[in-house]
């Protein structure tokens, strides 16, 4: 679910937009057995609303800033791919421990 990058952290999400509450759902397996974060938000997917929920969320879940949360792929997408930036090592454990005490692991 989570990847060390060059310059932070890499989360696979898939988003559910037009939800009836924001909420991060759980950690699973996509078909090609890799682990990503099940998230839902109430925003719709028009102009990039759906995003900006997303990345408030997590800031608000994880307490980051959310100007170290950014969205590198899947704009149009319910798959998408959102780096943390910061140092991979100490950040990669940080978040870890936060989604281990969210119950996503």
């Amino acid at each position: 679910m989570l990847t060390k990058a060059t310059g932070g952290v890499i989360l696979r999400v898939k988003l559910t937009p037009k939800a009836a509450k924001n909420a991060l759902v759980r950690a699973e397996e996509d078909s090609a057995g890799n682990r990503l974060l099940r998230a839902s938000v109430t925003a719709v997917p028009e102009n990039g609303k759906a995003n900006a929920a997303l990345v408030k969320m997590l800031s608000k879940k994880l307490g980051l800033p959310k100007g170290s949360i950014r969205l590198i792929a899947g704009d149009k997408s319910r798959h998408k791919t959102v780096l943390f930036e910061g140092l991979p090592d100490s950040l990669l454990e940080q978040l870890e421990a936060k989604f281990s005490a969210l119950g996503l692991t």
